[in-house]
C-alpha cells in the first residue's frame, strides 16, 4: 500500500500542439501507427506517458507497468464496480473454522501461452516465492503462513501460524500468479528481469518493445474469463506520449483510441461528445485526508482534533479543488466505493467554526491578537507537486483561521514529505492513499499501535482489540462489524480527517471502441483486463 499520487495536466494550448510534435516518439508513433492502420490491423492503441520501468510483474509498481502486466499474468481474485473481490483464476476460498488453514479451488481452464496448463504449483510457486523473498505488497499479507501446497492440479492449502483474515483476500486481489517453469529458472524471483520472452496466462501476451514509442500486445488463443473465450480485439498497443494534453489531442485526430492516463477535469470535459469521444468515471480506492500527529501536544487532545476538522469546509474542498470531481466519505476511513462495508451512519465533520471555538474552549485555550487562539499554532505538510492537494491545503489554512487556528503550510518535493511523515516530523499530514481495497487490512495498517504506515502515531488499546476482531473475521459477513466499530471508534476520536474520494475521468473514441467496463481506481478503470477482453471494435 502506498501513498498515492496522481497525474494532471491543464488545458490543451497551442504551445501543447507544438510540444506534441516535438516530441520525436510521439510523433513517430503516430506516422507509424495510428488512426486507419491501427483500425485495418484490428488494434486498439491506448495512449499512455510513460515506459515500463519493470516487466517483473510481483515486483513493479507503477502505472504503465500495471496496465500492460495486468492483462499477462492473471490474478487469483478480480474486482466488480461495487468494489467487492469476486473468482478470477481462483474459482471459490475459504478457510478452516479454526482459521488456521485455508484451501482455494482454482479453475481448470487456464493455459500459459507456451502451452503448458495453468496449475496449483504456478500459485504455490509464486505465493511461497512471495513471502521467502518479502516482495511487494503480497509480501505483506503472507507474514504468519506457515506453508502452501497444491493438493491437486487445482487445489491448494495453506497453513498459518495465526488466524489471518485478510490474507485470501490481501493475495488474490494482489498476487500475479507467474509461470513456475519459468521464473523459478531464476536464482531469485525478485530480482528476476523477465525483460523478454513473455509468456502470458491473461488476454494479451507482450510481443514488441520500443522503448519511448510503442508496447504491443497480440491476443492469446484462450481466456476463458472472456465472453468468447478469447479476447475480441487481436491487438492492443500501448502508446507513450509526453504528457496527458499530447494524448488528448491524438484522441481527438483519431490516433489513439484510449487514454489511459487520468485526465483533470477541465480537459475531461473539452473532450467529452466531441466527435464521438466519451469520458468515463472511476472512483479510487483510497481517499485523501488530514492526518494529526497524535504524539505531539495539543493534538493528543480529542477536543482540539475535533477542533480542527470543524474548522476544515469539505464541501468547498470538493467543490473548488476537485472541481466537483469527488464524493464524501462522511469523515470516515470507510469509502461508498467499497459498499460492502461503508457505514452511512457515519456523519461528516462539516464546517463549523464556532464549535471548533467551543472545544478549543473547553480545552483551555483562551483568545489572544487577533482573535487568534494562543498556544495554537501548527504546521501541515504537502507534496507541492500535487496540485489538488497544494490547493485545499490553503483552504485549509483559510478556513481554520475564521476558527481562531493558526496552520503554516510546509510544501516540500514528494520524496521529503514522505520521509517527514515516516520520521513524525510533523502536526498536520495533508495527502493521499490510492488503494485502500480491503478494509479490515488497511484500517489495521493505519491504525493499529506501531503500524509501518501508522504515521499519526495513534496508540489506542481500545481500537486495537477492535483491530484484532477485524484480522480474525474469516469472512467479508464477520469483519463487518468490527470494521464499522474500528471506523467508527476513528471517526469519534477523529485520528484523521477524511475528505474526499477523488473520482478520475478516461476517455477513448466510442465509435470504435465499445463495451468497456469501468472498474474502480486509476489502476483497473476501462483498461483491466476483463474490460479489454471484452470490449468491441466497431465502425
Amino acid at each position: 500500500m502506498t501513498v498515492g499520487s496522481f497525474l494532471h495536466g491543464a488545458d490543451v494550448s497551442v504551445m501543447d500542439r507544438r510540444r506534441f510534435v516535438a516530441s520525436s516518439g510521439a510523433f513517430t508513433a503516430a506516422l507509424l501507427g495510428g488512426g486507419a492502420l491501427a483500425q485495418t490491423r484490428k488494434r486498439v492503441v491506448i495512449g499512455t506517458n510513460a515506459d515500463v520501468q519493470i516487466y517483473n510483474p510481483l515486483v513493479s509498481n507503477s502505472r504503465t507497468d500495471t496496465w500492460i502486466l495486468q492483462l499477462m499474468y492473471p490474478r487469483l481474485m478480480q474486482m466488480d464496480a461495487s468494489g467487492a473481490k469476486i473468482p478470477a483464476l481462483a474459482k471459490s476460498w475459504g478457510y478452516d473454522p479454526d482459521g488456521l488453514r485455508a484451501r482455494m479451488t482454482i479453475r481448470d481452464d487456464f493455459t500459459w501461452s507456451d502451452g503448458k496448463k495453468v496449475t496449483a504449483e504456478d500459485v504455490v510457486f509464486t505465493v511461497n516465492a512471495v513471502a521467502k523473498e518479502k516482495i511487494g505488497v503480497s509480501g505483506g499479507y503472507t507474514a504468519g503462513m506457515k506453508l502452501a501446497r497444491a493438493v491437486s492440479p487445482t487445489e491448494i492449502e495453506f497453513e498459518f501460524s495465526g488466524v489471518r483474515g485478510p490474507f485470501l483476500g490481501g493475495i488474490g486481489f494482489w498476487m500475479p500468479i507467474v509461470p513456475a517453469h519459468i521464473f523459478s529458472k531464476a536464482e531469485s524471483v525478485k530480482a528476476f528481469a523477465n525483460d523478454k520472452d513473455w509468456v502470458s496466462a491473461g488476454p494479451y501476451q507482450l510481443v514488441s518493445v520500443e522503448p519511448g514509442q510503442r508496447y504491443v500486445m497480440r491476443r492469446t488463443e484462450s481466456y476463458p474469463l472472456a465472453a468468447a473465450g478469447k479476447a475480441n480485439v487481436e491487438e492492443i498497443e500501448f502508446r507513450v506520449f509526453p504528457d496527458v494534453n499530447s494524448q488528448a489531442l491524438a484522441l481527438r485526430s483519431g490516433d489513439l483510441d484510449m487514454v489511459a492516463t487520468t485526465l483533470p477535469f477541465t480537459l475531461a470535459k473539452s473532450l467529452d461528445n466531441v466527435n464521438g469521444l466519451k469520458v468515463a468515471t472511476v472512483s479510487s480506492l483510497g481517499w485523501s485526508h488530514i492526518l494529526y500527529n497524535v504524539r505531539r501536544a495539543p493534538l493528543n487532545k480529542v477536543e482540539v482534533r475535533q477542533a480542527l476538522a470543524y474548522a476544515v469546509n469539505p464541501e468547498a474542498i470538493r467543490a473548488v479543488a476537485l472541481q466537483g470531481q469527488a464524493k464524501g466519505t462522511g469523515s470516515s476511513a470507510l469509502s461508498p466505493v467499497i459498499a460492502r462495508y461503508f457505514d452511512p451512519g457515519l456523519k461528516e465533520y462539516s464546517y463549523n467554526p464556532d464549535k471548533a471555538r467551543q472545544l478549543l474552549e473547553s480545552a483551555g485555550f483562551k483568545k489572544g491578537r487577533g482573535g487568534m487562539y494562543e498556544g495554537l499554532s501548527l504546521s501541515m505538510i504537502f507534496d507541492q507537486a500535487d496540485p489538488y492537494v497544494s490547493n485545499w491545503a490553503q483552504i485549509v489554512r483559510d478556513t481554520s483561521r475564521d476558527a481562531g487556528i493558526d496552520i503554516k503550510l510546509s510544501g516540500s518535493e514528494r520524496n521529503t514529505w514522505l520521509q517527514r511523515a515516516r520520521n513524525a516530523e510533523f502536526d498536520l499530514y495533508a495527502g493521499n492513499w490510492s488503494i485502500l481495497e480491503d478494509p479490515p487490512a488497511s484500517l489495521d495498517q493505519l491504525y493499529r499501535t506501531g503500524s509501518f504506515i501508522n504515521y499519526g502515531g495513534i496508540a489506542d488499546p481500545e481500537l486495537d482489540k477492535i483491530l484484532d476482531q477485524c484480522a480474525s473475521a474469516l469472512t467479508p459477513e464477520a469483519a463487518l462489524a468490527p470494521v464499522r466499530a474500528a471506523a467508527k471508534l476513528v471517526h469519534e476520536k477523529m485520528y484523521n480527517n477524511v475528505l474526499y474520494v477523488q473520482e478520475f475521468n478516461v476517455a477513448h473514441n466510442a465509435k470504435r471502441v465499445q463495451d468497456l467496463e469501468p472498474r474502480p481506481s486509476d489502476l483497473l478503470s476501462i483498461i483491466n483486463p476483463g474490460s479489454l477482453a471484452n470490449m468491441k471494435l466497431v465502425g
